[in-house]
């Protein structure tokens, strides 16, 4: 199984938890895997998360360690490896529709969203015409079908989530993403004064990372964390979705940390007022 960077980061987390079984039931390496009739390159692979164990694996190794209590919640760990991972060109296949109606199932089933985005608004507050101009990106650079405007047309519907009174929605920010020029001029102006208009609107917490704040988490990647239940999280070539409590805790972590290094309210607005006469100063 070849996985992307952040696959292989969750291979070796759980290659760890394996070894540390080992080590509870006093057994080496060797031992181990006399134990379950395997070659001993093989445990030392699986806890180095060089190879990923089998569901077979799971069952073998904690009953050799004596723990069998693991076994249930190894082997979910297990699948949510193989499942979390949604490579582009199998989801992308067909366009960007499909890939906005997953985006409306997974905002139907939350109650909280919170999302962060270093460099692009996010899809909630886009405009169509900003929209147009992330999806058409998407077409070119994955070589896809072109359906922008029916990946347009969902990604506006999907803005009906915010409709649920129920439901609340924290966006952070990078400064950088106010000055990111999708599309021309007059898209950009519209787009940034929607965001000042979401700035305003009940349920929806607004914050800017400023360009100026210091360096206390990575700010690579854009994730969304669903309630509590998983993280989304967009690499050039898969779309990782992370359910391990473990895993989503680390990026609510990362949320609280960009959150206590975001402006709101007329800080925010003021950063967003400046964006404005830049595109109208150019």
């Amino acid at each position: 199984m070849n996985q992307p960077l952040l696959g292989q980061q969750a291979v070796q987390a759980l290659g760890v938890r394996l070894r540390d079984l080992r080590r509870d039931a006093g057994l080496t390496g060797r031992q181990l895997a006399t134990a379950c009739s395997w070659v001993p390159s093989k445990v030392s692979k699986i806890e180095l998360g060089k190879q990923v164990p089998t569901e077979d694996d799971i069952r073998e190794w904690c009953l050799a360690c004596r723990f069998p209590s693991e076994i249930a919640d190894l082997i979910a760990a297990v699948r949510s490896i193989d499942a979390q991972y949604t490579d582009w060109r199998r989801s992308l296949k067909t366009g960007t529709r499909r890939r906005q109606r997953a985006n409306i199932d997974a905002y139907e089933k939350t109650t909280l969203i919170r999302a962060w985005e270093p460099t692009v608004i996010p899809g909630l507050l886009q405009t169509a015409a900003y929209a147009r101009g992330i999806l058409s990106t998407v077409v070119d650079f994955h070589g896809i079908p072109d359906d922008v405007e029916e990946g347009v047309q969902t990604r506006m519907e999907a803005q009906r989530a915010f409709d649920r009174p129920q439901r609340r929605f924290l966006f952070l920010l990078g400064e950088g993403a106010l000055h990111t020029l999708v599309g021309d001029r007059t898209t950009m102006g519209a787009q940034l004064r929607r965001l000042l208009e979401a700035a305003r609107a009940p349920r929806i917490s607004l914050g800017i990372v400023p360009l100026a704040a210091p360096y206390t988490v990575p700010r690579n990647n854009a994730f969304t964390i669903y309630d509590s239940r998983m993280v989304t999280v967009a690499t050039y070539t898969a779309e990782l979705t992370l359910q391990q409590r473990h895993e989503v805790a680390i990026y609510e972590k990362a949320f609280d940390r960009l959150l206590a290094l975001a402006v709101h309210g007329e800080d925010a607005r003021r950063l967003i007022e400046l964006a404005i006469n830049d595109q109208e100063e150019i």
